[in-house]
């Protein structure tokens, strides 16, 4: 750290002081409702194919274009998520965000026609877009530097969690059933954001004296002294506040291009490490590994995302955010190693009793490692590393990328499978060696770091 330790001290909770923490908790449990909405959103085509195409007699390509068009309103939501942010706050961001799902959800609940689920899943989509951006944020801005990233981590446990709670609950109840799994937490969300301050730092960016004190204040404790981080945050911001407004342009000036590669590189590799085909179409991966149904496979999938997860939250801010990201990338490089060796061997008759056994133990070994540091970690560095006057156009155009690669690896997977399903894994598991290089390279670590030294060390590392 560039501060003094006593310089530091008001950012942590103090003894004695559970009150401190309380509100922080609230406002981080109220903010990843939207990621559980996040995560019922995107695993909501799986387990509702059949009865979909059945109750409204759906072909195979109207339900295609359900299932992805999801991905189109994310990107939308996430170029608006940055201006919106920045123009009507965090708060208001994630109160559009979740108005935005529950029209989709009512729309899906009473569709009669293709046109209307189309309609409501577009809705869902720019809502999780927009969440995908300001719920890490908003933690990130909100939370003691000693548990900024296991409270941001929570973002990505929450989506896993969504995930398979609606892959399991989808097995039992009908699709139309399936919707409340995302309506309730939406209006839960907006009614908790009622009870929940605004982001400090934006309040002080924004001018807005009085309330940036009072929510420091009752985020920190009533008891706390919150003078010198009030300071450090006013400092900071009138610092940037003399600076031209920022536009896209500048995230390649020299002053910005360091958290714009970081960002970038983060969640490209992300991306196209594979994770999404191998999600969304892991059934259908199972079964031509050589098992009879993919079953199996896929419920071992969902019961080890959200634990390890929770894990990786847990190790987040003692471990530091570099080693887990060298854990996870290198676990990805080995399970996607040995899924691409089945699939070869399965291809030329070898050890053909063995092949879906080493697959299964490479897809569960990608699964594990993806979940314990590439899955969150780069949604905790984006929120860290860009200073707040161009955090929200930084932010948007990272998240932009990170949808952009969830839609091409989702889209070119099945065609890639098609093409050689040895060969998809072995491309994957170069783009994971090329990840471990670009982290040992490029990424710093942000670990017991406040914000605004995070973004100074950066901005000095670029001049």
């Amino acid at each position: 750290m560039g501060a003094s330790s006593c310089a530091s001290e008001p950012l942590l909770p103090r003894p004695g002081g559970d009150g401190s923490l309380a509100m922080v908790i609230a406002s981080t449990g109220v903010a990843v409702l939207g990621s559980f909405v996040f995560g019922v959103s995107i695993g909501y085509s799986a387990p509702t194919q059949s009865k979909i195409r059945e109750d409204l007699q759906l072909s195979l390509s109207e339900y295609s274009v359900f299932g992805s068009i999801i991905t189109i309103g994310a990107m939308i939501g996430a170029v608006a998520s940055g201006h919106l942010a920045d123009v009507t706050g965090r708060k208001g961001a994630m109160r559009a965000s979740a108005l935005a799902c529950i029209v989709g959800w009512l729309a899906i609940f009473f569709a009669q026609s293709a046109v209307s689920l189309d309609f409501g899943r577009f809705c869902t989509g720019f809502g999780v877009g927009v969440f995908s951006y300001v719920v890490p944020v908003f933690i990130a801005e909100i939370a003691p530097k000693a548990l900024r990233g296991g409270l941001t981590t929570l973002n990505q446990l929450l989506v896993c969690t969504g995930l398979s709670v609606t892959y399991i609950v989808g097995t039992m109840v009908t699709w139309r059933m399936l919707v409340i799994a995302g309506l309730v937490p939406s209006i839960a969300l907006i009614i908790g954001l009622f009870f929940i301050p605004e982001s400090p730092r934006w309040l002080a960016k924004v001018g807005r004296q009085k309330e940036f004190e009072i929510a420091l204040q009752r985020l920190r404790g009533k008891d706390a002294d919150v003078s010198i981080e009030a300071a450090e945050i006013k400092e900071f911001i009138e610092t940037i506040e003399n600076l031209p407004k920022a536009g896209v342009q500048d995230l390649f000036n020299r002053a910005y291009i360091r958290p714009a590669i970081v960002g970038v590189g983060l969640m490209v590799f992300q991306q196209f490490v594979g994770i999404n085909g191998i999600l969304f179409y892991a059934s259908e991966t199972f079964v031509s590994a050589g098992f009879a149904s993919g079953d199996l496979g896929t419920i071992l999938m969902g019961c080890i995302q959200a634990p390890i997860t929770a894990v990786g939250a847990l190790l987040m801010d003692r471990s530091g955010r570099r080693p887990l990201l060298l854990i996870s990338t290198s676990g990805l490089l080995i399970g996607s190693l040995m899924s691409a060796i089945s699939f070869y061997l399965k291809i030329h008759g070898l050890f053909l009793e063995q092949v879906p056994i080493i697959a299964l133990t490479g897809i569960l070994i990608y699964i594990a490692s993806y979940s314990i540091g590439m899955g969150a970690v780069p949604w905790v560095i984006m929120s860290e590393i860009f200073p707040i006057n161009i955090k929200g156009i930084g932010g948007s155009f990272v998240t932009l990328v990170n949808w952009s690669g969830s839609w091409a690896v989702s889209f070119a997977f099945n065609f890639f499978m098609s093409w050689s399903s040895s060969g998809t894994f072995f491309v994957f598991a170069l783009v994971c060696a090329v990840a471990i290089l670009f982290i040992v390279k490029a990424v710093p670590e942000t670990k017991g770091k406040t914000l605004e030294e995070i973004q100074a060390s950066m901005n000095s590392s670029s001049t």
